[in-house]
């Protein structure tokens, strides 16, 4: 249900290291899908989710807006690479992608800055 996505390897924190140019397309994506504060809500609740995954059933009663609108916003956190879909008869479950996850934490990392 999602596309493949160009890899984003990110291994060094952006504080220690450039980020190369190839990868920073990719996170900048992410970034910016997890900047809405739906979006990040549906990430918390796909990511903390017991069993690894949730349907989008479990999803949509939490939140004041449209079924069509919480569509909207798991769409674009699948095209950036944060999450995948599973269709189940006439539901759609939803879980991370941790390996986006990962290099997004990386990328952030202070542990080893000099102050």
């Amino acid at each position: 249900m999602s596309k493949q996505l160009p890899e984003a390897p990110c291994c060094t924190p952006m504080a220690a290291e450039r980020i190369p140019a190839a990868a920073s397309a990719t996170l900048a994506q992410a970034f910016k899908a997890l900047g809405d504060p739906i979006r990040l809500q549906l990430m918390s609740m796909i990511a903390s989710a017991p069993g690894g995954e949730i349907c989008v059933c479990d999803l949509t009663p939490a939140f004041t807006v449209s079924g069509t609108t919480i569509s909207h916003h798991l769409k674009v956190l699948r095209e950036a690479g944060l999450i995948d879909g599973e269709r189940r008869a006439s539901w759609v479950y939803y879980r991370p992608r941790p390996e986006l996850m990962r290099q997004l934490s990386t990328l952030l990392a202070v542990d080893d800055l000099v102050a």
